[in-house]
């Protein structure tokens, strides 16, 4: 996958190949829908927030958009919308690089594409993100959205497991593994842009090895008022991330994400 990636950054393709719309001619995108069947359109939700002192701060954006291409090409039926960069989030001025929007403005952007994509002639749109703030706003629009098109024989879903269910597995998997525990810019994200931009200045490899936050809090758990605050924007420990394990919770992130939007279009209503 991570080839496949690095050839639609490099390399001009032949129109076959071409799954990203903001690439595509509108005749090419035309006939995709029309004769080629892909009548399904990802539209993937990153993020730009501060990620520690080692990531970039677009690296939600770069997952989102290597990740929302390969489930388009395993799909086989669908194309990928240019990624969404901004989540619910607020700024904070001691670690910058954060741009968030409200879960209003969040939801009301996501319908607005869905609605301009469905006018575009797409029978599908599936609705995903790569942030935790926000998912619920996905949810809540794609399920208004398909009760509003449904009638017409026009889908909106929302694909969760990209996120929720893909980050149980392999955070489970890491903790079997030894791993030690991390959160936000840990190891699991980490790992991510060391295999898709790790050698395109995405992460500052220098700083792996020091890459160590503020302890992991469980959901709901008070912050210890005794704990020293590292405060670097990073919770856990991301000294062990690789792009091995990077690779592996793409591929697991790809394989749920298909398997589940297979299931939901073919789904009833």
């Amino acid at each position: 996958m991570k080839l496949r990636y690095l050839l639609f950054l490099s390399f001009p393709l032949l129109a076959a190949d071409l799954v990203e719309i903001e690439r595509m001619t509108w005749p090419e995108i035309k006939k995709a829908i029309h004769e080629q069947g892909k009548n399904t359109v990802l539209v993937y939700n990153g993020g730009t927030e501060q990620r520690g002192p080692h990531t970039a701060a677009g690296g939600h954006n770069l997952i989102a958009r290597a990740t929302g291409i390969a489930i388009a090409q395993k799909l086989g039926n669908a194309l990928a919308a240019p990624v969404i960069p901004f989540s619910p989030n607020q700024a904070n001025p001691e670690l910058p690089g954060t741009i968030g929007v409200s879960p209003a403005l969040y939801a009301a952007l996501n319908e607005e594409v869905a609605e301009q994509l469905i006018k575009n002639g797409f029978k599908n749109v599936v609705l995903m993100g790569d942030h935790g703030g926000g998912q619920k706003d996905l949810q809540q629009t794609a399920a208004r959205l398909d009760a509003k098109y449904s009638a017409q024989g026009i889908r909106v879903v929302y694909c969760s497991d990209v996120y929720g269910k893909a980050n149980t597995e392999f955070f489970a998997w890491l903790d079997k593994n030894g791993y030690p525990a991390s959160a936000h810019a840990g190891i699991p994200d980490t790992s991510e842009m060391l295999y898709l931009g790790g050698d395109d200045g995405w992460v500052r490899k220098d700083l792996v090895a020091t890459a160590l936050g503020d302890p992991v809090r469980k959901p709901g758990e008070a912050r210890d008022p005794n704990a020293k605050r590292i405060n670097n924007g990073i919770s856990g420990d991301a000294r062990r991330s690789s792009a091995e394990l990077g690779k592996r919770f793409i591929d697991l992130k790809v394989d749920l994400a298909a398997k589940q939007i297979q299931q939901l279009l073919a789904a009833t209503k």
